[in-house]
C-alpha cells in the first residue's frame, strides 16, 4: 500500500469518525458555565431602557396608560424629535405658510406635549429642529429631506436664536425654569446625515460649519434663558457614514471657537448616535458595531477636555422585516415581534455596558404603540427587567465553553447592591436567525461567602415564546386570510399596523387569549450552596433571555 492510499484511508477513517461524533453534538445541546464573584464588583449601571423616541414632536395631553403593563415604569425620558420645525406640520407658528411674519409662534402643541409626559412621570427631551421654512426662505424651492423637511439652515443665524429663546420663554413661562431644568435638549437628527441637514452648496466642509454654526447659537439661546446648566447635546448618524465626519463637530465643541460667542468651546452635555442592523438575521457586518461608534466618540471627546459626557442611541435596532405590508417592509417600531428580538436586545443591553453607554432610546413597547392600553410585545419584558440594573454595580461574569453545539452566542451581565444584598444576572441564547434550534444547558455559579451549605430561593424570569402573544397571533391570523397586505408596515412587528377593520376584529376577538399569552410568569427554584458558591441550574431555549435574581 502507498503512502498516498494509506493516508487516503485515514482520512476516511477520521472523517466517519468525525460524523459520528458531530451527529451526537448535533443532538446535545450547549454547555456553558459562567461565574460571578459579587466581591469583586465595578462600575454602577445605568438604566439603558430610560428612553423613548416620539416622531414628529407630539405626545397626547391625558395619554391612555396601561395598568398591568406600563412603560412608563421604567422610562425616565420622552424625546420630541423634530419638535420645533421641518415642515408645516411641525413649525411652531400660527400659519407656517404666512412667509410675511415670524411673529406668530404658537406653542400650544408643543406645551400640550410637555405636559402629557409629565403626567406619565417622565421628562421632555426636546430635540430641537429642523429650521422653519420661513426662517429658510432663500432655500424654500430646493428639494426637500427625509420626511418632506427642510434640511437647510436659516437665512439669519440671529433670528433663528430669536426664534429659539422665544420657545424657552414660552416654556418658561408655562413650567417654570426650575422645572425645566430637568429637561434635556438637542439639536436636530442625525446632524451629518444630508437626509436631515446640510448647507445649500450641499459641501461636507460648509455642511459641518453650517451645522456648529447652528448648534453654537441654539445653545446659546436657551443658556441665555434657561441658564448655564442647561442639558443640552446632538445625534448623530454615527452607525454609517455621513456627508462629514461627526467627530469634527466634538472637537469643535472642545476646542472650537463658537459662532455665536466667538471663544473656545460649547457647550455638550451628552452626544447620540443611531444604531440599525438591516434585517433579522443580517446583524453587523455592513457597519460599525455599536462598542465602536461609542469608543470614539467616548476618546474624541476627551481628547478635547469634555471627560463627562452622556453617551447613548437615539434611534434604532433592526430597520426592515423579513415581509412586507401594503406599503412597506418598514418595521413601524424598528423591531420584530418574535422572541428573537428578546435575545437580540440583551445582547445590545450586555454590549452598552462594556462600553460605557447610558441608553437606547426605544420607539414602542405595546401592540398598539407606546400610550395606548395595548398587549406587552416581547421587548417590553426584556426592558422592564433590564432597567433593573441601574445603579447596581456590575460583577464581572467569566464564560467557561465546556461543550460544542449549534452557532449561537450565549452569554450575559451580572450586576450586586451591596446595600440592599441584592444579586441580579441577565444571560441570553443568541442565534442570528429565527430558527430557535439549540439550547443552552447553563450553570451560574455565584460565589457569595458567608453563606452556609444548603439551600437558597432563586427566582427567574425566563423570556421566550411561553410569554410572547406574537407567535399565536402570526398563527391565528393567517389561518383567517389576515394577508400581508392587510398591514401598512411589516407585518413582523409586534407594534400591529393594521389597516384594515377585519385585522383589528380579529386581534380584539384573541384579545383575552393574546393577554394570556403575554403573561411573564416567575420560576421559584432553589439553588444549592457549596463552600460559599451558590449554583444555579438552567435552560435556555435558543433566542430566550433568562433574568436570575
Amino acid at each position: 500500500m502507498t503512502a498516498k492510499s494509506i493516508l487516503a484511508a485515514f482520512l476516511a477513517i477520521l472523517t466517519a469518525a468525525w460524523g459520528q461524533v458531530s451527529a451526537c453534538f448535533h443532538d446535545l445541546v450547549n454547555d456553558y458555565a459562567f461565574t460571578a464573584d459579587i466581591s469583586e464588583t465595578g462600575g454602577v449601571l445605568p438604566n439603558v431602557k430610560s428612553n423613548v423616541n416620539i416622531y414628529g414632536g407630539r405626545f397626547p395631553e391625558d395619554p391612555e396608560r396601561n395598568e398591568t403593563d406600563d412603560p412608563f415604569d421604567f422610562i425616565e425620558y420622552v424625546q420630541l424629535m423634530e419638535c420645533s420645525g421641518g415642515n408645516v406640520d411641525r413649525d411652531l407658528f400660527a400659519d407656517p405658510g404666512d412667509f410675511s411674519t415670524t411673529g406668530d409662534i404658537d406653542l400650544s402643541d408643543l406645551i400640550s406635549s410637555c405636559r402629557g409626559i409629565l403626567r406619565t412621570g417622565a421628562k421632555p427631551v426636546l430635540k430641537l429642529g429642523n429650521v422653519p421654512r420661513k426662517l429658510s426662505q432663500q432655500n424654500a424651492a430646493k428639494p426637500s429631506g427625509e420626511f418632506d423637511v427642510n434640511v437647510y439652515p436659516p437665512d439669519d443665524y440671529d433670528a433663528y436664536y430669536d426664534y429659539i429663546k422665544a420657545i424657552a420663554e414660552g416654556l418658561i413661562a408655562e413650567f417654570g425654569r426650575d422645572e425645566i431644568l430637568t429637561w434635556r435638549w438637542g439639536v436636530l437628527t442625525e446632524f451629518e446625515n444630508a437626509s436631515w441637514f446640510m448647507a445649500p452648496d450641499g459641501a461636507p466642509v460648509s455642511s459641518m460649519q453650517a451645522y456648529c454654526k447652528l448648534y453654537d447659537y441654539t445653545v446659546q439661546a436657551l443658556i441665555d434663558t434657561i441658564g448655564p446648566d442647561v442639558f443640552v447635546g446632538a445625534h448623530a448618524m454615527g452607525v454609517s457614514e455621513g456627508l462629514w465626519d461627526e467627530r469634527d463637530f466634538i472637537r469643535h465643541c472642545g476646542t472650537g471657537r463658537n459662532w455665536y460667542t466667538g471663544k473656545k468651546g460649547t457647550r455638550l452635555c451628552y452626544m447620540a448616535t443611531s444604531y440599525y442592523e438591516h434585517t433579522p438575521g443580517d446583524t453587523g457586518d455592513t457597519q460599525k458595531p455599536l462598542p465602536q461608534i461609542i469608543n470614539e466618540y467616548r476618546e474624541t471627546a476627551e481628547r478635547v477636555g469634555l471627560n463627562d459626557l452622556i453617551y447613548g442611541v437615539d434611534e434604532g435596532r433592526v430597520l426592515a422585516g423579513l415581509r412586507s405590508g401594503a406599503t412597506s417592509d418598514a418595521l413601524f417600531s424598528r423591531t420584530v415581534g418574535y422572541t428573537w428580538q428578546a435575545a437580540y436586545d440583551a445582547r445590545l443591553v450586555k454590549q452598552m455596558f462594556d462600553c460605557g453607554a447610558d441608553y437606547f432610546s426605544s420607539w414602542s413597547y405595546l401592540s398598539r404603540g407606546l400610550t395606548l392600553t395595548g398587549l406587552p410585545v416581547i421587548t417590553y419584558h426584556l426592558a422592564k427587567h433590564a432597567a433593573e440594573f441601574e445603579g447596581m454595580n456590575r460583577v464581572g461574569l467569566k464564560r467557561c465553553l465546556r461543550g460544542l453545539g449549534y452557532k449561537v452566542e450565549v452569554d450575559g451581565a451580572a450586576a450586586y447592591d451591596e446595600q440592599s444584598g441584592r444579586f441580579m444576572a441577565m444571560l441570553y441564547n443568541f442565534k442570528n436567525d429565527l430558527d430557535y434550534t439549540g439550547n443552552a444547558d447553563i450553570k451560574l455559579r455565584v460565589k457569595s461567602s458567608g453563606l452556609p451549605d444548603g439551600e437558597v430561593p432563586v427566582t427567574v424570569y425566563y423570556i421566550n415564546d411561553d410569554c410572547n402573544w406574537f407567535d399565536e397571533w402570526q398563527t391565528d391570523r393567517q389561518a383567517a386570510g389576515i394577508t400581508d397586505d392587510y398591514y401598512s408596515w411589516s407585518p413582523d412587528d409586534g407594534n400591529l399596523s393594521l389597516a384594515r377593520q377585519e385585522g383589528w376584529d380579529l386581534y380584539y376577538a384573541n384579545l383575552d387569549k393574546y393577554t394570556e399569552c403575554a403573561k411573564l410568569t416567575p420560576v421559584e427554584e432553589t439553588a444549592a450552596v457549596k463552600d460559599g458558591v451558590v449554583t444555579v441550574d438552567l435552560t435556555l431555549d435558543g433566542n430566550s433571555v433568562a433574568f436570575v435574581v
